[in-house]
Order: structure tokens, then C-alpha cells, then sequence
């Protein structure tokens, strides 16, 4: 076939797919009213596979979509119609040039799970390594591509807008659709995924036997194919069997948290979606797997996180506001007082002694990103995933183990990196010793003189105040500060004249700089008068 009979060929296809979307989208009204949350769920879903994944990887995307429809994306269905056998063998043979016989031991045709990308088999290799090859659907990139150019050039005829107390807000469908279309070329390339699972053992995993993820069989992983070691073992969600062989729910529970929080808060390299599924059980060790999600946190970030958890564990409203400002971009003007206000009614909410026994760490955060969005500031994208992927481990623990304090745990391993922070003998002076008596101290003040400096500090409250039997110490003091001032000026002044001396500046006297010889005199006599006026000052007292 020729190249024009090609390009044809191509041209066709893509008018013949052009109009089975505009199908779809007219089937389901969209000229009229705009997409409704859960038209734009089965509008995906009717759409086909390709459309089901992109809608998966949005559900996560509360920076670039109203979370009512992040949330009704995640209805989502996953499992899709199967490859055949013999496209699966087809694809490994051919990304890897040898055949199946000459690859593996043993090879099931039958998939461990098929999703709208991918698929995954059981196989063991030559050397008696049980492993599991991820195969690309053929043709999935190239069809993902050409939808996404007619998305593209459909998405100015969609209109999708999101309400808020101030009214309706317009949402930019294409430029979420360039955004989602530079995640997707990740996702479809299978050396991504095996890079991050890589630095996952390399950043996350510091015992095995206390938590572990599989390793990657370089020789079978491609673009299209990814190869990694089999965990022999059930899904989390099953407790049940975990009692019955005999593992402590609690205790698995335990070094899950433990984990994660080092993933967050010391590798700033995480798990992007943590649900049930991705955590195996086998011979009672959690293990993760798959990464074609992960987030990533700087230096930066974490500590903004820190200062955060810290502000609220202290109900320190200004330091909540400032940790929060760090977190993102405000747009437009900031009213920086009602802020803090709605912070400080969060942190009293979530801090009160009732509530802490019962902290639901992803609602807290989940609240305080939906509040900053109310205040026109935007959250990262490492933000936004860093909160979805909370909400989802903390529902994992709800379940495994729902004696788990998941605030608890946050809250000592930051005090314990504090600790470990400040060293004590250097840090501890005879004036910190001064400092800490007298906050000891002031912690005795009634509850009415606590109210008053609060309001104080929230700009609520206005004192007046007279200064009276200090005049001549201040006057003294005023005068010392202005003759040291003079006596600086004396040597900027003296610095200046030796660089005009050295420039040989005309005019000349006796072969010397004028303004350089004024300037040695004047700054001379400056310097004699501050210092006899300074020395005076001493005297007197």
C-alpha cells in the first residue's frame, strides 16, 4: 500500500472515530447544560478503555479538576475485556526478540488481572525466578494518541464548570487534556514505571523483612513490556486470612504507617495510590506493588508539611497560616484575616481533646486544601497527591487495623526528628534558661490575660500605652545611637576619600585630590567628635 493510500486510510479512520465521539457526547446532552459530574463519568465510560484510563488518572487530579468530579471519577471501572493468549505472547517475543519457550520456564496464558492499558501474566524464568510480565495492549499508544488530538479539537465545544459560594467557575477541559496527555505518555511507557519502582526500593525500602517491594527484571522490561519479581502472597483487604494465619493486623498495620510516613516525610518519594490492591501480604511481610504512581515531595515541601503538623498540634493559628500560604499560589487578593480565622476553626475543631482520639488525618487535610481553594489559593500537584494518597492509606488502616492512631504516629515522628534536630549542650544557654523559666511562668496567667493577649496577636484588640520615668535613660540611649551612627558615617566617609586619593580626581592641591583632602577632614573630625560624645556617654553612666 502506498504512502498516499495510507495517509488516506489514516484520514478516514480518525473522521470515523471523530464521529463516534461526537456520537457519545451528543447521546449524552453535553450542548445543553455542560457535563454534570457523573454524565462525565459514562461519558468516558461509553467513550471505550483508552477513556477509562484517562479518567482513572484524573480522579487523582483535584489541581486540575473540581474534587466533585475527581470523586465521581473514581467510580471507575478497572477490569476491561482481556488479550488473547497469543497477543500477549506476540507482544513479549517481539519486544524482547527471543521467544517465549527460550524466556521462561514455565508461562500462563491466563491473566492475573487485565486492565484498560495492560495486562499482567505469571511466568517463570530459566534461572527459576517466579515473576510477573506486564504486556501493553498492541496498538493502545497509537490510538491513545490520535483521541488525543481530536479530544483536543473537540474540548472547545465541552463545557464543564464548577460552583462555588461566589458562583460558577469555568473549567479549562483542554488545557487538562494537554496535562493529562503528558501523564499518559508515562504511563504508556513501561521503563517509567520500572524507574520508579526502582527508586522505591533504592529511597523506601530500609528492611525487607519488615516491609518490601519487587524487584525488576532489567533483561524483560521494555517500552511496552515490564518484568518484576512475583510477591507470593493476598491483598491487605483480606484480614480475615490474616487472622486465620496467624499475623497481628495491628502490628502489620504499624510498619505500613511507619513506611509511609518515611516515604513522605524523609524520602519525599511516595506511593501514589496506596489502595488495598497495591499491598500484598506474603509470609506476613507487606509488600507494594505497582508504581505507575508516585509523588514526589522537595526538601521545601517537606518541611512546609512539617511546619503544618506542627502549627496544628500547637493550635498556633499564624503559623498554620503561613505553613499553609507555603503550600501553594494564591490568585487574586488574599484576605490573609478571614484565612486564619477558618484555619484556627479547623485546628480547634480537629485539635480539641474529643477529636483527637478519633483524628481522621485525610478529612484534616482534605478540609484544610478545599479551604485554601475557597480562598483562591492553589495547591501543588505534589500537594494534591500527597493529600489523595493520605486519604487512601489512612482508609486502608480503617480497615486492617482501626486502633491505629494515624495522627499519633505523625505527631511523635516528628517530635522524635526534633529531637534528634537540637543538641541540647549547644543549643541550651543561661538566657534560653531565663527564656523558658519566664514562659513557665506567664503559663500560670489567668485565662482572661490568655484571651486578651490572643485577641492581641489577632489585631482584635488595641492598646494605648505612656511611657513615664524613663526619659532621661531613652534620651541617653537616642544619643548614643546617633553618635554611633555619625562615627559609621566617619569611616564610610574616610573609605571614600582613599578611593578618590587613589583615582587622582582633579581638582589638585600640592598633588593631591581636593575632594579627597576635604573628605579626610571632615570624616577626622567626625569620627573625634562621635567618639569623645560616646565616651562621655559611658561616663555618665
Amino acid at each position: 500500500m502506498s504512502e498516499q493510500q495510507n495517509t488516506e486510510k489514516g484520514k478516514k479512520t480518525n473522521k470515523k472515530r471523530a464521529a463516534a465521539i461526537v456520537g457519545v457526547f451528543a447521546k449524552h446532552n453535553f450542548y445543553s447544560n455542560g457535563f454534570t459530574p457523573e454524565e462525565f463519568r459514562t461519558t468516558l465510560e461509553d467513550l471505550g478503555p483508552t477513556y477509562v484510563k484517562i479518567g482513572q488518572i484524573m480522579s487523582s487530579r483535584t489541581d486540575m479538576l473540581p474534587r466533585e468530579y475527581c470523586q465521581e471519577l473514581e467510580k471507575l471501572r478497572s477490569d476491561v475485556k482481556p488479550l488473547s493468549a497469543e497477543d500477549a505472547r506476540a507482544v513479549i517475543e517481539q519486544e524482547s526478540g527471543k521467544s517465549i519457550d527460550a524466556l521462561y520456564r514455565e508461562f500462563r496464558d491466563e491473566p492475573l488481572g487485565s486492565a484498560s492499558i495492560a495486562q499482567a501474566h505469571y511466568g517463570v524464568l530459566k534461572d527459576g525466578t517466579r515473576v510477573v510480565t506486564k504486556v501493553q495492549r498492541p496498538g493502545i499508544a497509537d490510538m491513545m494518541r490520535e483521541d488525543f488530538v481530536l479530544l483536543k479539537k473537540l474540548a472547545g465545544m465541552v463545557s464543564m464548570s464548577a460552583e462555588d459560594e461566589e458562583g460558577s467557575e469555568a473549567v479549562d477541559l483542554k488545557g487538562i487534556l494537554e496535562e493529562l496527555e503528558k501523564v499518559t505518555w508515562e504511563e504508556l511507557d513501561f521503563r517509567v514505571e520500572a524507574d520508579h519502582t526502582r527508586m522505591f526500593r533504592e529511597l523506601c525500602i530500609e528492611d525487607e523483612t519488615v516491609v518490601s517491594c519487587p524487584k525488576i527484571i532489567d533483561e524483560l522490561t521494555t517500552e511496552r513490556i515490564l518484568t518484576m519479581t512475583y510477591v507470593d502472597g493476598y491483598s491487605v483487604s483480606h484480614k480475615e486470612r490474616l487472622i486465620q494465619d496467624g499475623y497481628d493486623c495491628l502490628e502489620i498495620g504499624k510498619a505500613l504507617t511507619n513506611n509511609y510516613l518515611h516515604q513522605v516525610l524523609d524520602a519525599g518519594f511516595f506511593h501514589g495510590d496506596p489502595h488495598q490492591g497495591n499491598i500484598m501480604i506474603s509470609s506476613g511481610v507487606p509488600c507494594w506493588i505497582d508504581f505507575g504512581m508516585v509523588g514526589r515531595l522537595s526538601d521545601e515541601n517537606i518541611i512546609a508539611v512539617q511546619n503544618l503538623i506542627f502549627a496544628l498540634v500547637q493550635e498556633d493559628a499564624e503559623a498554620l497560616t503561613n505553613a499553609a500560604l507555603a503550600m501553594g499560589t494564591v490568585h487574586g487578593k488574599l484576605n490573609k484575616a478571614r484565612l486564619m480565622d477558618d484555619l484556627e476553626g479547623i485546628s480547634s475543631r480537629y485539635m480539641s481533646a474529643a477529636n483527637l482520639k478519633d483524628m481522621d488525618v485525610g478529612k484534616l487535610m482534605t478540609e484544610l486544601t478545599d479551604l485554601l481553594n475557597e480562598h483562591h489559593i492553589s495547591v501543588s500537584a505534589e500537594y494534591t497527591m500527597m493529600v489523595r494518597s493520605l486519604v487512601t492509606m489512612e482508609g486502608v488502616l480503617e480497615v486492617l487495623c482501626p486502633e491505629l492512631d494515624l495522627f499519633d504516629f505523625l505527631r511523635e515522628k516528628l517530635l522524635s526528628r526534633a529531637k534528634e534536630n537540637f543538641d541540647i549542650k549547644e543549643k541550651l544557654t543561661s538566657s534560653v534558661e531565663s527564656l523558658a523559666a519566664g514562659a513557665l511562668r506567664t503559663a500560670k496567667l489567668p485565662g482572661l490575660a490568655t484571651d486578651v493577649l490572643r485577641n492581641l496577636v489577632k489585631g482584635r484588640l488595641k492598646i494605648g500605652f505612656e511611657v513615664t520615668g524613663y526619659e532621661e535613660p531613652l534620651h541617653v540611649l537616642i544619643n548614643v545611637i546617633k553618635n554611633v551612627m555619625l562615627a559609621i558615617f566617619a569611616c564610610v566617609l574616610f573609605s571614600g576619600s582613599c578611593m578618590l586619593y587613589s583615582a587622582q580626581v582633579t581638582p589638585m592641591v600640592d598633588g593631591m585630590p581636593l575632594f579627597a583632602l576635604i573628605g579626610f577632614a571632615v570624616s577626622i573630625a567626625l569620627a573625634i567628635y562621635s567618639i569623645k560624645k560616646l565616651v562621655k556617654a559611658a561616663g555618665k553612666r
